[in-house]
């Protein structure tokens, strides 16, 4: 059975949100411009700002499982393990290996960011084959882009979700309880044995708990879909319940009022509480204890998300409507090479000088109108150059992969 996509419309807008405030939090570090709307500071957002990110490899965990909560439900055969992998491939290497060489080319090597030739061999032979998160130099020392690390352990987490996704789905209580079980005793090992996190908080063995956690909302959600499609068909109609009519409800999607209240509840509940549990963040004192408190309450951050992400679809329609539209459909759409370009973006800008600054260290003098002008041409030209990479090499090769892979086909 091929991988159908699975496309609801509500998660293009969390994606984008998750995707913002991490690069927001990104340029706070270069700016340190503390955001405010009127005498409401929103300080503690930027300043916890990485924590969005679990909900990004949350939502990819949810959508990777959401073909094959499907087939449980239906008790067919799994999505196609080959398919699954030429998605991977068409939709993450073309952007990522021209950034990466891009990177390299035009800054680390003109700019003589490494300091031996040995570095630079390492860092760019890891960074093709996504190992660097493995190596201290080539992790948290690469001039290539600090924040790839994400993509990294999402690409290692493909290699294995095949595997993973049908354990699951012929034992799911005894796969997800040893996904678990490793990840829980990796990270007491860790706080238990290390002082410092900075090479075991991100690997993706501290992320298996996360990961389990998007398989069950997607096993969730397609229940719940399956409820809302059957109560869309009552409404159609109280007399033919048609195959026809069946499917022209699934494909409408309408959510039955009684739902939506609840839901947009739920979803404005999980957002305070996301919120709170970010200003406790944002009180993190120092790195070891910032990493720390990553670990022990990762599983508490994925819940909320997750309850923001099942909640989503079947709110009432002005909240539906702002995740869900073209707007946010075309951000999400280059949200994957905004994430990969905006951490070098902002540190070459510092590196130019550009904006000019007064001070040699406009963030520490806290200079104006330096931090503003600073933070609006991070986000603008990271945007730009974000657009240009999707639409200028991604879309074209995925489309040349795949007529290679049409033309096989057709040969074979």
């Amino acid at each position: 059975m091929s991988e159908r996509r699975q496309r609801i419309p509500e998660l293009d807008g969390l994606r984008v949100l998750m995707i913002f405030i991490v690069s927001w939090y990104h340029i706070w570090q270069q700016s340190w411009l503390s955001p405010a709307i009127g005498s409401w500071s929103l300080d503690y957002l930027v300043r916890s700002g990485y924590i969005w990110v679990d909900g990004t490899v949350l939502l990819s965990s949810f959508l990777l499982f959401l073909p094959y909560a499907k087939a449980m439900r239906v008790k067919g055969p799994a999505p196609d393990t080959r398919d699954f992998y030429y998605r991977r491939v068409r939709r993450i290497l073309p952007g990522y290996y021209f950034i990466i060489l891009a990177v390299l080319f035009g800054i680390a090597i003109p700019w003589k960011l490494y300091t031996t030739p040995q570095f630079l061999v390492k860092d760019v032979a890891t960074h093709l084959t996504f190992t660097f998160t493995f190596f201290w130099d080539t992790y948290i020392a690469t001039p290539l882009g600090a924040a790839s690390w994400t993509l990294a352990i999402e690409t290692q987490a493909y290699l294995l979700f095949p595997l993973i996704a049908r354990g699951v789905m012929k034992k799911p209580v005894v796969t997800l309880c040893i996904l678990c079980a490793v990840c829980f005793g990796f990270r007491a090992w860790c706080l238990w044995a290390l002082v410092d996190y900075s090479m075991v908080v991100n690997q993706l063995i501290n992320f298996l708990d996360v990961y389990v956690i998007g398989i069950l909302a997607a096993m969730v959600y397609v229940r719940l879909n399956e409820k809302r499609t059957a109560l869309a068909v009552v409404e159609k109609t109280d007399e033919s319940r048609t195959e026809e009519v069946k499917q022209q409800a699934a494909a409408t999607g309408k959510t039955p009022f009684a739902w939506q209240i609840p839901a947009t509840l739920i979803f404005a509940a999980a957002f305070f509480g996301l919120l709170q549990m970010l200003r406790f963040q944002a009180r993190s004192g120092n790195t070891p204890t910032i990493q720390m408190n990553q670990m022990i309450y990762r599983p508490v951050y994925a819940i909320l998300f997750t309850l923001l992400i099942l909640s989503a679809p079947f709110a009432l329609f002005p909240l539906r409507k702002l995740l869900g539209n073209r707007v946010t459909r075309f951000l999400g759409g280059i949200s994957m090479n905004y994430y990969l370009i905006h951490q070098t973006v902002i540190v070459h800008l510092k590196r130019l000088r550009f904006p000019p600054s007064v001070s040699d260290t406009p963030n520490m003098a806290a200079e104006q109108p330096w931090q503003n002008q600073y933070t609006l041409v991070s986000f603008v030209l990271s945007l730009l150059l974000a657009v240009l990479v999707t639409y200028a090499i991604e879309k074209p090769a995925a489309r040349l992969i795949d007529k290679l892979r049409a033309k096989r086909n057709h040969a074979k």
